[in-house]
């Protein structure tokens, strides 16, 4: 579909009209560039704007603007940054249901969702405010007589980041949140479908406080823009999230100068229901798990292993569920479920679909598109799915929840770490003795043991294996932009009498 931005935008309907910037943001200044790139709302394929399709040049400038701002925001005392960390998080909130909208029109996820992720994405922002205050070192015993030692934390330097189109605030603020708050400049990377949040957090920073240059957001395609980010010997951290493939890439360009590196990349997450689950809560964590935000989260469940004595009740009930929620346009009405990102994605979905019915698989509900359009599908049940079909194997990235049916709890542990991948895991059961088993076999960064919501900023999130490297959030997370700094001091003789 195609129509006019102008209806786009109003439709939006924005109390603040000004948080919907169309300029990249540079050394505290809006620039334009040469060429542009279009934003499309997802739900109805109408461009909403464009931004600035920029290149090395602009992004060198932006890493020399982070540079140059470095020394200064340093200096800060952590309660002076604290202070500006914390009008950004108060400015967020009292813009909430702005920066919903936006979010909800350049992405397409449900409104509630979008407000959700508002305040999640400012709860990172809250808690690294408080936690840059408590960044301690340590004394250490001397080794000799007249000497003293101590260990100190200091900001890594220029931050270069990364961020995907799934969760267009939140992903940002995980990342610029500790980063500022350990006293880090940065140069910040959004997706070129999702700028426009990237862009309104930027505009609330310079009415928190947040000093020019300190915090830069380049927008455009990728490419001329990751060759700078992964090169520059000015970037002395590098932090991504997306996929396994771009990652590892990436990463490998880092060496070149070896900077730190943090990667939070693709899941292939299992969720294991054992014999005596709660299968009424078991349910709603997987409806709450695989269906939010269609499906389109690294973490989302993505294989259903299911103990043979629960397996078809727990099919019925999900079926039931999923068959209830409301699809569509999270502007136009009360949704459940909005579009798929775009018409790429929802091939890649149907691809897994048609591989798993190839393999076996019966679909319970759902398995084609909506009455909403092409970028809808509707929340799919399948039963009977093959653990080598395609979406046990790789990420679905869809409102596709594929059941295998195992007989033990052996044989779940094992079908659930045979992969790749290590970000997230899930695990129903009521066996105190067997959860901890369980849990302690899972090969998995984390594990939502009865629940099926496991992101917060209180507690370190990230992976293991090919899911990446550090962890974000939690007093963990500050730590990924910091260097450890030892001080071995001798001490005059008079001073040890």
């Amino acid at each position: 579909m195609s129509g006019d931005g102008s209806d786009e935008v109003a439709r939006i309907a924005l109390t603040h009209p000004a948080l919907l910037k169309t300029r990249a943001f540079i050394n505290g200044a809006w620039i334009d560039g040469e060429r542009r790139v279009a934003v499309t709302n997802p739900a109805t394929g109408v461009e909403i704007a464009s931004v600035p399709d920029l290149g090395g040049d602009e992004t060198k400038r932006a890493v020399m603007a982070a540079d140059k701002a470095l020394p200064a925001w340093r200096a800060h005392s952590a309660k002076e940054r604290s202070a500006v960390l914390r009008r950004w998080f108060e400015l967020i909130l009292s813009h909430k249901e702005d920066l919903a909208r936006l979010m909800t029109a350049e992405q397409g996820k449900p409104l509630a969702e979008a407000r959700s992720e508002i305040a999640y994405a400012a709860a990172f922002i809250e808690w690294f405010s408080e936690e840059g205050k408590r960044s301690y070192g340590d004394i250490i015993p001397g080794h000799t007589r007249d000497t003293r030692i101590w260990v100190d934390r200091r900001p890594v330097g220029v931050v270069a980041a990364i961020t995907p189109w799934n969760f267009p605030a939140a992903m940002i603020t995980r990342k610029v949140a500790p980063a500022l708050a350990a006293g880090c400049t940065v140069v910040l990377k959004p997706s070129e479908l999702t700028p426009f949040s990237a862009l309104a957090l930027a505009a609330l920073s310079v009415e928190a406080g947040v000093p020019d240059g300190v915090f830069n957001v380049v927008t455009g395609t990728p490419e001329a823009i990751g060759d700078i980010l992964v090169s520059d010997p000015r970037v002395a951290k590098f932090t991504f999230t997306g996929s396994t493939a771009v990652g590892k890439l990436l990463a490998a360009r880092c060496m070149s100068t070896v900077k730190r590196v943090s990667l939070e990349l693709g899941g292939n997450a299992p969720f294991i229901v054992c014999a005596d689950a709660d299968i009424d809560a078991a349910i709603a964590g997987a409806l709450a798990s695989k269906f939010r935000n269609t499906g389109q989260t690294c973490v989302c469940a993505n294989r259903f292993l299911v103990h043979d004595a629960v397996y078809d009740a727990f099919a019925e009930g999900l079926a039931e569920r999923a068959r209830a929620l409301r699809v569509g346009d999270g502007l136009a009405s009360e949704t459940d479920q909005g579009p798929l990102i775009d018409l790429r994605a929802v091939a890649k979905v149907r691809a897994h679909v048609a591989d798993a019915i190839q393999h076996g698989a019966r679909v319970v509900t759902g398995g084609e598109t909506h009455i909403a359009g092409k970028p809808y599908l509707k929340p799919t049940v399948l039963t009977n799915v093959a653990a080598d079909a395609l979406l046990c194997r790789e990420e679905t990235f869809g409102p596709i929840a594929g059941l295998v049916r195992v007989s033990s709890n052996d044989e779940a542990v094992t079908l659930a770490n045979a992969s790749r991948a290590g970000l997230a895991s899930y695990l129903y059961t009521r066996d105190f003795n067997l959860a901890h088993g369980i849990c302690e076999a899972l090969d998995y960064g984390m594990v939502g043991l009865n629940t099926g919501l496991i992101s917060t900023e209180v507690a370190p999130f990230g992976g293991c294996k090919e899911s990446g490297i550090g962890r974000e959030g939690s007093h963990y997370g500050l730590g990924e932009f910091q260097e450890l700094r030892t001080v071995c001091a001798r001490l005059d003789d008079g001073l040890t009498r």
